[in-house]
């Protein structure tokens, strides 16, 4: 799959030099780990967001914010976002923030 590379570079500006951060290839797109957990991937069909379990369903109230699918798979607790929602700086935002939360209560692997 090709990579999104405005958006790799939106993501990795909003995410900041925080420490435990790392990138790598994964899911046909570039991922974005926290202390070695998952937390989101750009790629370039939207961005994923890891939100939990039990967590996404104010992200899956917003429009253009869908559930994440592997596959036929539904991933529960990740939600993915079009252009139109990663393109809005303030719901981008909002995301983002919600999966740092998730992934910062997570013990670091």
């Amino acid at each position: 799959m090709a990579r999104d590379r405005g958006l790799e570079e939106l993501m990795r500006e909003e995410l900041g030099d925080r420490p435990g951060l790392a990138e790598k290839s994964m899911f046909g797109g570039w991922a974005f780990m926290l202390n070695g957990n998952l937390l989101c991937c750009a790629r370039h069909d939207g961005m994923l967001i890891r939100l939990g379990k039990g967590n996404d369903g104010w992200a899956l109230a917003l429009p253009g914010v869908i559930q994440m699918l592997s596959g036929e798979r539904v991933m529960h607790g990740w939600v993915r976002g079009g252009a139109e929602v990663y393109g809005d700086d303030t719901l981008r935002r909002r995301l983002l923030d919600a999966a740092l939360a998730y992934v910062e209560s997570l013990p670091r692997k």
